[in-house]
C-alpha cells in the first residue's frame, strides 16, 4: 500500500470519527429527531461535500458506528473455540454499554433502542453466519441450518442485553457472560454438530476492540 492510499485511509478513519463523536455529544444533548445534518457538521469542523462523501443521512452515520462495534464484537468471538467460557466475548459488550449509561439513556428518550437493537441482531447474527461457515467449513455435522444458529445466537445476545439495562444492570458483566454461555452455548454446539471433546483450547481475546471501537 502506497504513503498517499495510507494518508488517504487515516485521513477518511479521523473524518468518520469526528462526524461520529459529533452525533453522539449532541444526542447526549438533545432528542435525536431534532439533530440536523448541519448541526453535526458543524461540531466535526467538516464541510457539507464532506459528510456526504462518508454517509447518506444522519441515520446512515448513526447505524454506522452501531454496527463498527458489532463488528468487532464479531472479531474477537473466539471461533476456533466454541467450548471456551467466553466463546463470545458477551462483558466486553456488556461492558460497553454500562460504561454509556448517559448515551443509552438518551436513545431512550429518543425512543431509538427498539430499532438500534432491531437493526443490531440482524446485522450480528449474518455477521456470525459469515464466521461460523468460514470456520467450520464442511467439519462440523449441523442438525439445524446456519442460518437459524445465527440468528438465535445474535437475538439471544440482545434479549439478554435488553434485559440487563431495562433492569438497572443487577449483575456485573462477567456474570452476564457465564448466563449467556450457560443457557445458550450447549444448545448451540449441538444444533452444530460439535463434538465438545475435541475442541482445543484457545487463549483469551482481547477486549479492546470491542471496547474501544464506538467510544461514548
Amino acid at each position: 500500500m502506497s504513503v498517499e492510499i495510507r494518508k488517504s485511509d487515516r485521513r477518511t478513519s479521523r473524518t468518520r470519527r469526528s462526524l461520529s463523536h459529533a452525533l453522539i455529544a449532541l444526542i447526549l444533548e438533545k432528542p435525536y429527531d431534532e439533530i440536523t445534518v448541519q448541526e453535526v457538521i458543524d461540531r466535526a469542523n467538516v464541510g457539507r461535500s464532506t459528510f456526504y462523501a462518508h454517509f447518506r443521512d444522519k441515520e446512515d452515520l448513526f447505524l454506522s458506528g452501531w454496527e463498527h462495534l458489532l463488528d468487532a464484537f464479531v472479531h474477537d468471538t473466539d471461533w476456533k473455540n466454541f467450548n471456551s467460557p467466553r466463546f463470545m466475548p458477551i462483558d466486553g459488550l456488556f461492558q460497553h454499554l454500562d460504561d454509556a449509561q448517559p448515551f443509552y439513556k438518551a436513545l431512550l428518550k429518543s425512543r431509538k433502542v427498539d430499532q438500534m437493537f432491531k437493526i443490531g441482531a440482524t446485522y450480528m447474527a449474518k455477521g456470525i453466519e459469515n464466521a461460523i461457515s468460514a470456520e467450520l467449513k464442511d467439519n462440523a455435522q449441523s442438525t439445524v441450518p446456519l442460518a437459524i444458529v445465527s440468528n438465535y445466537m445474535a437475538s439471544q445476545v440482545f434479549a439478554l442485553l435488553r434485559w440487563w439495562l431495562d433492569h438497572n444492570r443487577p449483575y456485573p458483566p462477567v456474570q452476564m457472560n457465564k448466563i449467556f454461555h450457560d443457557l445458550v452455548m450447549p444448545g448451540v454446539r449441538l444444533a452444530l454438530g460439535i463434538d465438545e471433546s475435541g475442541i482445543e483450547d484457545a487463549s483469551r481475546v482481547s477486549l479492546v476492540r470491542t471496547h474501544q471501537a464506538f467510544k461514548f
